[in-house]
């Protein structure tokens, strides 16, 4: 990244990215106006909002645009040095093939391990620790959602302050469990999703189902026999004669009379998970316990300059510390394939990203978008111009770490490293994939600014622009926009990261969105038809 400092407020202040570049953005808060001279003696010909391109030498029709050193666009006309360049002015290289990729070509020098770094977790029976204690209520259906939220509430009112050493009570809702095609391919996606979820080490493996009776996602399919890792404890209480491994309220069943003896049948078996959850006390364990899923939302032209590289500085930092991180957002990694692929561990694992891209491609296509659908207004507001241009930033919250996994929408993960999680960009369904993967710690990038969290799970909010972090003072974790105006590194800002991951992990400190208990709801993704 090269930058121009700024010794003064009011000075001008262009970032550009390579040397190669024809294009910079504008730091300055409030963008610049038309005439403004750079520090290069190029006069802008254009007011150019913040976050927005300047155009630093002539652009011909058709010549690319160059960011990040390659061409997230070309030039629909001429465009003259000092002009803005917005998406107006640019037509979108085509999607990048998925054959004749380079495979398993960058070799990075071994990192030496980062050691010594520990925090305070909830050790589980499965050997995975969690970052807080709680109950989660798995719900098979959408149905029993209503019922379950008015007992969560009781439980919270009633029960939870008899149980200090809990931190939460948390109903796992969703939209799936009926109406659907529960049998075609793309179907095991939100059932494998939910199950996984529902087995989350922040929720002990104290796990607790309501059901209707009728649905189509039974309880024994949504969790079969032997899909629950199960304490010593708790194999004591599982009722004799069977192996199912959770207890299940269904509310049809004839012993229910009346709405409040369903409640009171919940709430029954909540006190007896809770007293469980009770006993479990804080340990100290190694970094290499966390599994962090990194994230970001709300994206601006700042993403892929101040936050997003001090995510992939302390990306790199998580996996020397022996941690497990997972990336995502597949049209947001999808137009830099080439630089996942080569920097795969094995060519299996470069076979299984492009896997995972050309299902997304094919997805894509039945639905008669492509990925240019993924860039939102409040995206290119924020000076992107197009998702070619938003992936180069996105992708560089992977650091600079051997890829060695790479799972499917909804699945578990089993391995340390950095681990390409497959999933949607939304932010809703991606943080409910990366829940069901294992994420016990979520770290979540924004430049124009979401009030986005989860109840299962911290999530720590970084944002991208100081306005933003002085704006919303009391919804931002950490300030990264401190790199734009040279006061800190991409390194500083790495560091500050992962030591908070470890603040709180340990519970020693509570993050924005759970200060205020911001929780946005599980969005399953469900590629199959609806019926």
């Amino acid at each position: 990244m090269q930058e121009h400092p700024l010794p003064q407020a009011n000075k001008p202040l262009t970032i550009s990215m390579h040397p190669s570049d024809n294009v910079a953005i504008v730091a300055n808060d409030g963008g610049l106006p038309a005439g403004t001279v750079l520090s290069t003696g190029l006069v802008l010909k254009d007011k150019v909002p913040q976050g927005h391109k300047v155009a630093l030498v002539d652009l011909a029709a058709d010549a690319p645009v160059l960011r990040y050193g390659i061409p997230i666009g070309y030039a629909l006309k001429d465009i003259p040095a000092g002009s803005w360049v917005h998406e107006r002015l640019l037509h979108m290289p085509d999607a990048r093939e998925l054959d004749n990729l380079p495979i398993s070509t960058i070799k990075p020098a071994a990192q030496p391990p980062l050691e010594g770094y520990t925090f305070e977790g909830y050790r589980n029976a499965d050997g995975s620790v969690g970052t807080r204690n709680i109950l989660a209520i798995t719900q098979t259906v959408q149905c029993v959602a209503g019922v379950t939220d008015f007992a969560v509430q009781r439980i919270k009112a009633e029960l939870l302050t008899k149980f200090p050493n809990v931190d939460d009570v948390v109903a796992l809702d969703h939209t799936y469990g009926c109406g659907v095609a529960i049998d075609a391919p793309g179907a095991e996606i939100p059932i494998r999703t939910l199950r996984n979820i529902s087995l989350n080490p922040n929720f002990g493996g104290e796990v607790m189902m309501v059901s209707l009776g009728c649905e189509k996602l039974q309880p024994e399919r949504l969790l079969p026999p032997g899909s629950i890792p199960i304490s010593d404890e708790r194999q004591a209480g599982v009722t004799a004669g069977t192996d199912l491994g959770f207890d299940n309220v269904c509310l049809q069943d004839e012993a229910h009379v009346g709405f409040m003896s369903m409640v009171e049948s919940i709430m029954r078996q909540a006190e007896t998970h809770l007293q469980r959850l009770n006993k479990r006390r804080r340990e100290t364990v190694p970094a290499s316990e966390l599994v962090v899923g990194v994230q970001c939302g709300g994206s601006d032209a700042f993403s892929g300059v101040t936050a997003n590289p001090a995510v992939g500085y302390c990306t790199d930092l998580l996996v020397r510390a022996g941690a497990s991180v997972m990336f995502s957002e597949t049209t947001e990694v999808r137009d830099g394939i080439d630089q996942l692929t080569s920097r795969a561990s094995t060519p299996e694992v470069a076979e299984a990203m492009i896997r995972e891209m050309a299902w997304y491609d094919a997805y894509l296509q039945r639905g008669k978008v492509d990925r240019s659908a993924n860039t939102t207004p409040g995206n290119k507001k924020g000076g992107l111009s197009n998702i070619v241009e938003k992936a180069m930033g996105s992708i560089v919250k992977s650091g600079s770490a051997p890829i060695t996994c790479v799972l499917s929408p909804g699945e578990k993960l089993k391995q340390k490293g950095l681990t390409y999680a497959a999933t949607p960009a939304s932010d809703f369904i991606c943080g409910t994939l990366q829940l069901a993967a294992g994420m016990n710690l979520h770290v979540f990038t924004t430049g124009r600014g979401t009030p986005y969290g989860l109840a299962e799970c911290p999530v720590i909010k970084v944002a991208t622009r100081s306005d933003l972090a002085r704006r919303w003072h009391d919804l931002m974790d950490i300030n990264a926009g401190s790199i734009a105006d040279g006061s800190k590194t991409i390194e500083d800002v790495g560091w500050e990261m992962f030591k908070l991951m470890l603040e709180v992990a340990s519970g020693r400190k509570k993050t924005w969105a759970e200060h205020w208990k911001l929780h946005n709801a599980l969005v399953l993704f469900n590629p199959a038809p609806v019926t």
